[in-house]
C-alpha cells in the first residue's frame, strides 16, 4: 500500500490518528488491504503527509488493539487475519457512520433541503464510479 493513498485533512475537526485509522478500517473492511498486506511504515505516511510520527503511530497501535492490524517482527505493521469481514453490511455502515454524519453537518449548515441531498446521493450510489 502507497502511503499517498491516505488522505488527510489538517483542518477537519476529526483528530488525524482518527482519519488514518478509519480509512484504514474501510479499506480493510472494502477488501482493498487484505490479510497479510503490509502497510506502510510509520516514517513513510508521517512523511508523505507531513504529519507527526506518533499520530501515525497511534492509529496504528489503535488498529493493532481493536485486532485490525498486526505486528510482524522485522517486517512492520500487516492487516491481521480475521479482521474486519467484507461480507458484513453492518460492520461498513458502522465504517460509514462517521463520514454520513460529516455530510449531514455539512448540508444542514449550508441549508440544503434534504430531499434534493438525498436525490442528489442516490445519483452518486447509482453513478459507476470510475
Amino acid at each position: 500500500m502507497d502511503a499517498r493513498l491516505l488522505h488527510i485533512n489538517p483542518q477537519d475537526a476529526e483528530p488525524i490518528y482518527r482519519q488514518i485509522a478509519e480509512q484504514l478500517r474501510r479499506l480493510v473492511s472494502a477488501g482493498q488491504l487484505r490479510t497479510g498486506d503490509l502497510l506502510p511504515s510509520v516514517r513513510e505516511v508521517a512523511s508523505a503527509h507531513a504529519i507527526n510520527p506518533m499520530t501515525v503511530s497511534r492509529a496504528y497501535s489503535q488498529l493493532e488493539a481493536e485486532g485490525v492490524l498486526e505486528r510482524l517482527r522485522g517486517k512492520g505493521m500487516a492487516v491481521a487475519a480475521g479482521s474486519l469481514r467484507r461480507d458484513s453490511v453492518n460492520s461498513r455502515m458502522q465504517l460509514a457512520e462517521p463520514l454520513l454524519r460529516q455530510l449531514a453537518r455539512h448540508c444542514q449548515e449550508l441549508e440544503l433541503p434534504s430531499d434534493r441531498v438525498l436525490a442528489r446521493l442516490q445519483h452518486l450510489l447509482d453513478k459507476d464510479p470510475t
